[in-house]
């Protein structure tokens, strides 16, 4: 039998139940604080230059062992009380678990991974009392995650590439508190895909109303950051939108969300026809051709204006900017017909924002959502569907811009 086994079945003699192994007072829990104490000695010993009960080496040093402090740290197990070795001039600092520090071994990574999945700060207290039996306080939970806010920032004013084929912009709305009232505020994102067909969020901006003048001023930031050129800009129906887009990229072409564009008709339908007028819209936008769209218009408000005739004039007032994909091949059209892409993206932070009802400011907001963004991203590993063809279809289009 080797030392190692010998060493573990000493320690394991007195070993009857599971709480003698993980429990509050178990093996567990007190090898790991006996290896702590062990390490935190060692240190001390490197910087005082002489081992425990040695004489000093040198008889001018001033500096020697003054006893030990009580601290109670926060593990991955749980808590932990430990005794810290000090000295006479108070000039050790240990590395293991520095002064003042009361969590150990990934606690900020744990605390903010549950931030990122959009638990509040009561629900992480809650949680790491449950699973590790840790007391932790709001306030360290909100230290932590504020620990990201330069990071945020960063992220926020990175450069961005000089040439993006399709930005999708679009907005969701969350409640915020200001100023003692609770305020809807649109959360304005732009998802970019890059020449590689990666998607690629640009950035976050908060604003009280979604409106063109904000737009302008985020694009105008776009260009700022380095981008000099969009092909197609994938928005929804907002009334100035487009021209904010090319006051700052006059060349880029627009297309209205044609699933904004249905689901803003079907406002004005009964239940009993929304399947009908659904399938007659859909002979518009799946034609072939900008002609043959038209005449299935002119088909559609023949049959419908007399009950919705609202529907047909939303149509023709957004023409221009709806029949934007009649002028690139099917590859290009699949991937700009609808904002599918950002929408998907708001979906999944609406999963993660939904536990909290009302946000405490805006940073918190920018915070949150970096952070869910960061775990979203991971799954945009591969091009989107069918991009070799389309970027194929982009270099013809748009020989003399790539």
């Amino acid at each position: 039998m080797s030392l190692n086994e010998k060493l573990i079945a000493e320690l394991l003699k007195d070993y009857k139940t599971p709480e003698d192994l993980l429990g509050e007072n178990g093996l567990i829990k007190q090898l790991q604080k006996a290896l702590i104490e062990k390490a935190l000695e060692v240190e001390t010993n490197h910087h005082l230059g002489y081992q425990k009960h040695e004489p000093a080496p040198a008889k001018e040093q001033k500096n020697y062992r003054n006893g030990k402090s009580k601290k109670r740290v926060r593990t991955d197990s749980g808590s932990l009380d430990i005794e810290v070795p000090r000295d006479r001039e108070s000039e050790f600092t240990p590395k293991l678990i520095p002064k003042h520090q009361r969590y150990f071994n990934g606690f900020d990574d744990k605390i903010i991974a549950l931030y990122a999945r959009g638990l509040s700060t009561q629900d992480i207290q809650a949680h790491l009392q449950e699973i590790y039996q840790v007391d932790v306080s709001t306030e360290l939970i909100s230290h932590v995650t504020n620990g990201i806010i330069n990071e945020v920032r960063e992220w926020q004013n990175r450069p961005l590439d000089s040439q993006y084929p399709i930005v999708y912009l679009d907005a969701l709305r969350v409640n915020i508190r200001e100023q003692g009232q609770i305020i809807k505020k649109a959360v304005y994102l732009a998802l970019g895909v890059n020449l590689e067909g990666h998607k690629e969020l640009l950035g976050l901006w908060i604003e009280k109303n979604e409106g063109a003048k904000f737009w302008l001023g985020v694009i105008t930031e776009l260009k700022n950051r380095g981008v000099e050129d969009i092909f197609i800009a994938c928005v929804d129906g907002l009334k100035g939108f487009p021209e904010a887009i090319n006051t700052v990229f006059p060349k880029t072409s627009i297309q209205l969300c044609i699933v904004h564009m249905i689901r803003n008709s079907l406002k004005f339908v009964s239940w009993k026809d929304r399947k009908t007028v659904a399938q007659d819209l859909k002979y518009i936008y799946r034609s072939t051709t900008e002609q043959q769209s038209k005449h299935e218009l002119k088909l559609f408000a023949e049959k419908w204006d007399h009950k919705y005739p609202l529907i047909s004039k939303s149509w023709q007032n957004n023409w221009e900017n709806l029949i934007t994909l009649f002028a690139y091949p099917e590859e290009i059209r699949k991937a700009i017909y609808t904002t599918n892409a950002i929408e998907s993206l708001n979906n999944s932070l609406r999963k993660v924002i939904k536990t909290k009802s009302v946000f405490p400011n805006d940073m918190s907001v920018m915070k949150i959502m970096y952070l869910a963004i960061g775990n979203i991203q991971k799954k945009w590993s591969m091009p989107i569907q069918n991009w070799k063809q389309a970027m194929n279809q982009f270099a013809i289009i748009y020989e003399n811009r790539i």
